[in-house]
């Protein structure tokens, strides 16, 4: 205790140490501070939170685009696997940021919320029960010692006037002695004023001792009871400190998510899907799909058929409708080698195609002869003689039978482009329809 009076002696000029009347109310307004950062701690959390699902929200929306886009273009094999795994990524990890989201929304601001209704218990008239406790507690401390304070200062004002009384007396006792005007009797009288005012300042420096030495004498007893009052804050306190150190280190294990061992498998599964990738594999599949590994009907010599003069060379197809030209056309359907198809419909450009990039059906794209078919929306009114299933947006559908309108002649490849009487425009196999 002692220490403690002692650091304090050089803090009275600033008239700022606890021991003063009053200062102890620093102490009280912990309480109220204490209240007011479980709010902070409970806001500070859910602001994290917000930025949590909002990540968590952005990494969901990037991985579903881009898997699109990735599933769409012209990767293709292993490697576009690997790729997707990425995405595959980006959709697990957001789950861990959505789980760290409700982890400090259900878990830690709850249990801040459940420790602040028990720490601090509100008045009906206001403040808390805890500040009220510790101010009387204070002011019960504080009232014997404030009170011989006050006798003290009074009498130490009194002592002050006494000793500027006497010293006036004596300034004018010795002014008379100077000046002929002072009769012997005036100088008498002046005399006698001095020896009262050393009277009085005697009588007021004793009373002023005496007053000290009561205050001194009360001292100790009243820094035991202000520190015992004050031990009781600190015990608050340090529930408080304590708390608010456990709370921080779950929210520590919560946001750090390389403690959760889901997150570091999903990287140990996106290497080992990468490192799967296999270069030869994949040449294989596009020799064999789109290379010389593919299949080829390669042309034989037919007898004549009169019956079949008028219908497209038979080839074998699983629905024995009759081929459909080659593929590589402008724009051909199912193509993966490119993303144009893709793109007519999609505001998104993609910057990973090859600089060669497939020119798209215009009205011109067969020289004028072509623009003449379909000048003013007229053309060849055709009809079907097989079943066709479009295998792209960009390919017309219908069945044996239908009409529609040829807008454009038929290219290298064996495709036309029609409208059909819905309004509806694309690519159909040309020897699929015969004119009207």
């Amino acid at each position: 205790m002692s220490g403690s009076y002692d650091e304090s002696a050089g803090a009275d000029d600033t008239m700022d140490s606890f021991w003063e009347v009053g200062n102890y109310k620093r102490a009280v307004k912990r309480f109220d501070d204490g209240h007011r950062l479980c709010n902070d701690l409970m806001g500070c959390l859910q602001e994290r939170a917000k930025i949590e699902k909002a990540y968590g929200d952005q990494l969901t929306a990037w991985s579903k685009r881009w898997r699109q886009l990735i599933e769409k273009g012209p990767q293709y094999g292993s490697v576009e696997r690997a790729w997707l795994a990425v995405m595959t990524e980006a959709e697990k990890v957001s789950e861990l940021h959505q789980e760290v989201k409700n982890n400090l929304v259900n878990d830690d601001v709850e249990r801040v919320k459940n420790w602040q209704k028990e720490a601090y218990h509100k008045q009906i008239i206001g403040g808390f029960k805890e500040a009220k406790e510790a101010d009387e507690g204070f002011k019960k401390a504080q009232k014997p010692w404030a009170k011989k304070l006050k006798e003290m200062e009074t009498a130490k004002k009194g002592y002050h006037m006494a000793c500027k009384e006497e010293k006036l007396a004596a300034a004018r006792e010795a002014n008379g002695k100077t000046e002929a005007s002072v009769t012997p009797d005036q100088q008498k009288k002046l005399h006698e004023k001095v020896d009262k005012c050393k009277q009085d300042s005697q009588k007021a420096k004793e009373k002023y001792d005496k007053s000290l030495e009561e205050l001194n004498k009360c001292t100790p007893q009243y820094m035991e009871s202000m520190e015992q009052v004050f031990d009781q804050c600190q015990q608050h306190e340090v529930k408080r400190l304590t708390f608010l150190k456990e709370a921080l280190l779950d929210i520590k294990r919560h946001l750090n998510l390389t403690e959760n061992q889901s997150y570091g498998a999903i990287y140990r599964e996106l290497e080992r899907t990468i490192l799967a990738a296999n270069t030869q594999e994949d040449l294989k599949w596009f020799s064999n799909n789109h290379g010389p590994g593919m299949h080829m009907n390669w042309p034989a010599f037919e007898e004549y058929n009169p019956d079949q003069a008028s219908a497209p060379p038979k080839k074998k197809k699983p629905d024995g409708a009759p081929p459909t030209p080659s593929t590589d056309h402008v724009a051909p359907p199912g193509d993966r080698s490119s993303v144009s198809s893709y793109d007519k419909n999609q505001a998104y450009s993609t910057e990973w195609s090859d600089d060669e990039q497939p020119a798209t059906y215009s009205g011109n794209e067969n020289g004028a002869g072509a623009g003449a078919g379909a000048g003013g929306g007229g053309g060849v009114r055709v009809r079907a003689l097989y079943d066709y299933d479009g295998q792209e947006q960009d390919e017309l559908s219908f069945k044996a039978g239908d009409e529609l309108i040829k807008t454009e002649d038929e290219d290298e490849q064996g495709w036309c482009r029609g409208r059909m009487d819905n309004g509806r425009e694309g690519l159909y196999p040309a020897n699929y329809v015969e004119p009207i």
